[in-house]
């Protein structure tokens, strides 16, 4: 499982110093970007070299606790299931060890220009089902 730590700014909250409900899923971006790229595997090289991108097929998100100014928080990203071309992964943001917000993001690789779906590299897709 990967983990990366983000720190809460003025600019994550609305007026009453609470995380806004759609940065959650921006922090979960973040994460499974940096994890890919813990990897070996740069999104942007990712494209360039073999004409794919991810795109989100479909999230569901469960918000238990909310995350406030000046918070510093835990994203994990961990894949449930690695196919050609989609990717399950369970995502959970924590503060020191209280779950706030934990979901399922559900992800395709297609064609950068088509977009139509097309296999992820296989050398991505086996070092993502190492991680499984």
């Amino acid at each position: 499982m990967f983990e990366k730590k983000i720190r809460i700014y003025y600019e994550d909250t609305d007026a009453g110093g609470v995380v806004y409900h759609s940065n959650y899923l921006n922090f979960m971006e973040r994460c499974r970007c940096d994890w890919l790229a813990s990897l070996g595997f740069n999104i942007a090289d990712i494209q360039q070299n073999s004409g794919i991108i991810f795109v989100v097929r479909e999230a569901q998100l469960k918000y238990d606790l909310p995350a406030r100014l000046f918070d510093e928080l835990t994203i994990t990203a961990k894949p449930l299931q690695v196919g050609k071309v989609k990717l399950q992964i369970e995502q959970k943001i924590y503060n020191k060890d209280q779950l706030l917000c934990q979901g399922q993001i559900k992800l395709a690789s297609l064609h950068h220009q088509s977009f139509q779906l097309s296999a992820m590299p296989s050398e991505l897709r086996l070092a993502l089902s190492e991680q499984v």
